[in-house]
């Protein structure tokens, strides 16, 4: 029999070592005389740190250095890492420093302690001395751009990082030729990743004076660069290791820890030292989702076709920019070529606050203006009488249509059909019947809510991946990549990818988890929902490399022309019958052993992709909402994706349940607290911060409508963030349809869900 391996749901190829608990993450390295770092954090949102004593603490016993800012380089650098640093147009904002004497959040790092253990850690931290002058904290985008505000950071006038936008036509005049005009507002909260693993850093000067970190990170080769610049070394003298990795979901694409715990080995003569984060910490000090709200102005004609909308959207990017400007532009690019319209106008302003850091979330902005868009349009359509798919299906994009600002070509497009699927799943045009003119206390509905998104992030930045095959002795290979395994399954789909070229079973692929940037391929890392497309060509191409040499090696053995010859089953044999020639392992051998013509087979292969497809889908939701008390069941829920081909429909299904429970908990409870004077942070825990637990998740249920990607390595396209992005907008399109009050701001808690249906009357 043949192995067809690409659409079967194989089992992971790391799920053995992960339950066994064999699996190796950064905490699990031990290295010999290991030192504790911990961090002093202001206690002032907005503050200049005007003295520091650190002679009380350097005197306790059991602690090897104290580091303030005067200890460290004060070489900004772009906490982020894009990977498109040689382009200033697409470089981070570099604002940031190892240890600040400005504090700029609660939380912000201006001290650190290294020292023989933790105890001993924590005690020197009490025995440091700060004296602040403190400023006034600016908490909300507003207050930051006031005039005459104090400046976050003195190069930022008004305190806004960015403000570029676009236009698509002109609006203006797009609105005079509409009908109908309509105008909201939306906003979104501060959400944490909560991931598994807290953020954890390990560092350490090997014998040639080249400072080595083991850390659980997305993007080790970016860490190794934004290393070299915060420490103002060449990049070569710094290498990472990345391990297995507890979950990110972006939060660990962003160089969080590493600059400092570089720094504490070199202030400790190079001995390794563990910079590990507490949970309290990890929420307060490493990165967010950005708040956004959302000012939208659309003009429609009669028969509800858009012909204009103008978005405004302001970002709160907290204390450091962080991806910053890129998450508002991307959130601003992706959704777009879901509804394509006359004119677009899209005015962004991502600000500075005096709280902590948003960056890189799943989604990457795209659920928080989907949220804003979905919501608007369910409103329009109400208004309008129409029906909501209806009103979607008007506008929806056609395959061919090309981008006018970036050129990217929807090539594959299965929206629609993804749109019938969910409602038939979900009963849809019975249960808007059955559940009109309620007037009970428990109220039911049925809402829903599109999406598009993009597989990486051409042509706005570069798309490189690299993959190495090396051939075994006995048939099987090696398989070596840049790209990080982070827990979504990326090592076993490729492994799948290279099994199936190659003719192999998937556990005769043996992929190298563990990224060395000595060693392994270049590739930018998790991101963008970009690998099993992205990193999938490189994958593709190594293997046919390889498959190629072992085709032409048999023909020097046998004269049988490489043309004529495939592998399957583990054997060479003639394409057009079938027929084994010799097995592969055989053929794997001589290339090693052979006295006149052995050569290892291997492929070291990378590849820059300069083309982008397009993933489409829709959540269809129905819940039950409690009109006296405010709460919102989820009783049934549809998360429906073109993802193009799926390669492993059990990992598929996998990263759809996740995102749909992420997607969840953004509807309805999460939400970062703050002192509303002081912005201290008032619920950075998981007993205070809402995440939703297997109580509040429904049944979750998945299909995929397969389309063919022709630019994807196998006609697919991404799948990791897009699970995330529709889920809360068609909850809240849900609770409008049961209750007949709308909801423009998430999370809807039952607090605030109450208090709006006391101001509708409905209590």
């Amino acid at each position: 029999m043949g192995y067809s391996i690409v659409g079967e749901s194989v089992k992971r190829v790391d799920a053995v070592a992960k339950v066994t608990g064999k699996a190796k993450y950064t905490g699990d390295f031990l290295e010999r005389d290991m030192l504790v770092g911990k961090i002093l954090r202001s206690p002032h949102a907005h503050a200049i740190v005007k003295n520091i004593d650190v002679s009380k603490a350097k005197a306790l016993p059991g602690v090897e250095a104290v580091l303030t800012y005067r200890d460290v380089p004060a070489n900004k650098f772009a906490t982020a890492g894009h990977p498109y640093a040689l382009d200033p147009a697409h470089r981070d904002k570099e604002d940031r420093t190892i240890l600040t004497n400005k504090a700029r959040f609660v939380g912000d790092a201006v001290a650190a302690v290294v020292a023989t253990d933790e105890l001993v850690a924590q005690e020197a931290l009490k025995l440091i001395e700060v004296e602040y002058e403190v400023l006034e904290p600016l908490l909300t985008p507003e207050a930051a751009m006031r005039e005459g505000a104090p400046l976050i950071h003195e190069d930022c006038p008004r305190n806004i990082v960015s403000s570029a936008g676009y236009e698509i036509g002109n609006i203006e005049e797009a609105f005079k030729e509409s009908d109908y005009i309509f105008e909201e507002e939306f906003e979104t909260s501060i959400v944490q990743h909560c991931q598994l693993e807290n953020h954890i850093s390990i560092a350490y000067v090997d014998s040639d004076g080249r400072i080595v970190i083991i850390t659980s990170t997305q993007i080790p080769h970016i860490v190794r660069r934004i290393v070299g610049q915060a420490l103002g070394i060449p990049w070569g003298r710094v290498r990472v290791i990345k391990p297995a990795v507890g979950g990110g979901f972006g939060s660990k694409q962003d160089v969080c820890l590493e600059p400092l715990a570089a720094a504490m080995t070199l202030a400790v003569g190079g001995r390794p030292v563990k910079l590990e984060l507490s949970r309290e910490e990890c929420m307060i000090d490493t990165r967010t989702r950005h708040a956004i709200k959302y000012k939208i102005k659309t003009g429609v004609a009669k028969d509800g076709k858009l012909v204009g909308m103008h978005i405004t959207a302001i970002s709160n990017t907290g204390a450091y920019a962080s991806h910053g400007h890129s998450i508002l532009m991307a959130g601003g690019s992706k959704f777009r070529i879901l509804y394509p319209m006359k004119a677009l106008k899209y005015d962004a302003y991502t600000v500075y606050t005096n709280l902590p850091v948003a960056g890189a979330m799943r989604g990457y902005g795209s659920p928080q203006i989907t949220y804003a868009v979905e919501c608007h349009l369910e409103n329009i359509a109400r208004k309008l009488n129409m029906d909501p798919i209806e009103l979607r299906r008007k506008n929806l994009v056609q395959v061919g249509y090309v981008d006018p600002l970036n050129g990217n070509v929807v090539r594959s497009c299965g929206i629609r059909e993804c749109i019938d699927k969910g409602k038939e799943l979900i009963k849809w045009d019975e249960k808007k019947a059955r559940y009109q003119n309620q007037t009970g206390t428990k109220r039911r509905g049925v809402g829903m809510a599109c999406f598009s998104y993009a597989s990486g992030t051409y042509p706005a930045g570069q798309e490189i991946a690299g993959a190495r095959i090396v051939l075994n002795q006995d048939g099987s290979v090696q398989l070596q990549l840049g790209a990080t395994e982070i827990g979504q399954g990326s090592d076993t789909v490729f492994a799948q990818m290279t099994a199936e070229i190659l003719g192999i079973p998937v556990d005769m692929v043996h992929v190298i988890s563990t990224q060395d940037t000595d060693v392994s391929p270049f590739d930018t890392g998790a991101y963008a929902s970009r690998q099993s497309y992205i990193t999938g060509m490189a994958v593709k191409k190594a293997a046919l490399e390889v498959k190629g040499k072992i085709l032409d090696f048999v023909f020097k053995m046998t004269g049988i022309p490489a043309q004529a010859l495939d592998i399957k089953d583990c054997n060479i044999v003639y394409k057009h019958s079938g027929e084994a020639v010799m097995p592969l392992a055989e053929v794997a051998l001589r290339t090693y052993y052979d006295l006149s013509s052995a050569h290892p087979i291997t492929s070291d292969t990378s590849n820059n992709a300069r083309v982008n497809a397009f993933t489409f889908g829709v959540t269809f939701a129905e819940v039950e909402v409690d009109v006296r008390t405010g709460q919102i069941e989820v009783v049934e829920i549809y998360n429906v994706h073109d993802s193009g081909k799926i390669i492993n429909p059990q990992l598929a299904e996998g990263q759809v349940h996740g995102g749909v429970s992420m997607g969840i908990g953004y509807a309805l409870m999460e939400q970062m607290l703050f002192d509303e004077k002081t912005g201290k942070p008032l619920n950075n825990n998981l007993l205070d911060y809402k995440l939703p637990t297997i109580m509040d998740i429904p049944e979750i249920g998945v299909a995929f409508v397969e389309t063919f990607e022709p630019t994807g390595p196998f006609g697919n396209k991404s799948l990791g963030e897009p699970p995330v992005i529709p889920v809360a907008p068609a909850i809240r399109n849900a609770v409008l349809d049961a209750t007949g009050v709308a909801f423009n701001r998430i999370p809807m808690n039952p607090q605030r869900v109450f208090e709006k249906f006391k101001e509708a009357g409905l209590i």
